[in-house]
């Protein structure tokens, strides 16, 4: 397969899971008549809370649910899709992991990444955020095999770690998922420049889904979801509202990239 059809979904995520399922419902209602080999849903889009009791209550009462929600989506759509991300916890954990998991057109999961690096950060005395606070770090790198390529799987903080992107392209990446819930602060100043350049620095393509607006808990989101080739061209971009964007995607564009700037195959 050498062109595929990707599309994102920007999405505006709650701390109530029920609201998400219709929204979600909503959106994919509104692409009903189209086809794509590829879905791409943002980070936190099944709940988005920093309250560890509303994360505890969606564990245990509601993760089933939007996964099977998701499941049967990808079997109705004949499609993959790529759930940004959700919380997840393994048994006698205290903590969660901030779970990324793509799922094949038939309803099955071919693969998992968890977030390894958490956005603790402190941008002023107004405004912080301790991800570590409730989630505990993914370990390993993650590069799923798919019927045109292979995808790299990253989590929003990941794009400022540019090793990261490296490593998976090393191991084959010719695409890199970046699921997002970019602050507004960070996000106006640094996601464009950020993601093209992981685009260029490896020569992938990247769909990059983003959160929007102003959620419930009251943090305020970037959204400008991102398709950019392997040249940082920005193929398809939404602005700061609930959106789909889409693009046909030339998978032969990677190989191209890549003999004009060998960039890989130079180690320091």
């Amino acid at each position: 397969m050498n062109r595929f059809r990707v599309a994102c979904f920007q999405t505006n995520s709650s701390d109530i899971p029920e609201e998400n399922i219709k929204m979600l419902e909503k959106i994919f209602s509104n692409v009903r008549r189209k086809s794509f080999d590829l879905i791409c849903l943002p980070e936190c889009v099944s709940i988005f809370s920093d309250s560890k009791t509303k994360i505890n209550n969606y564990f245990e009462n509601w993760h089933q649910i939007f996964l099977d929600f998701i499941i049967c989506k990808a079997q109705e759509f004949q499609t993959n899709i790529l759930i940004g991300s959700f919380p997840y916890r393994k048994k006698n954990n205290k903590k969660f992991l901030n779970r990324s998991l793509m799922i094949c057109s038939t309803g099955k999961i071919i693969s998992h990444y968890d977030k390894i690096n958490l956005f603790d950060v402190l941008l002023d005395k107004n405004e912080k955020y301790f991800e570590s606070k409730n989630y505990d770090s993914g370990k390993k790198f993650k590069v799923v095999k798919m019927p045109w390529g292979n995808l790299g799987m990253s989590i929003c903080y990941d794009l400022r770690f540019p090793n990261l992107y490296k490593s998976l392209a090393r191991r084959g990446a010719d695409f890199f998922s970046i699921p997002a819930a970019f602050t507004y602060t960070t996000g106006k100043s640094h996601w464009h420049t950020l993601i093209r350049a992981r685009a260029i620095e490896n020569g992938c393509f990247i769909f990059a889904p983003a959160q929007c607006g102003i959620h419930k808990n009251g943090r305020k989101t970037f959204g400008h979801s991102l398709i950019v080739d392997p040249w940082g061209k920005v193929i398809a971009e939404a602005q700061n509202k609930i959106d789909v964007i889409e693009a046909k995607i030339d998978t032969g564009l990677v190989k191209k990239v890549r003999k004009k700037i060998p960039s890989m195959t130079t180690f320091m």
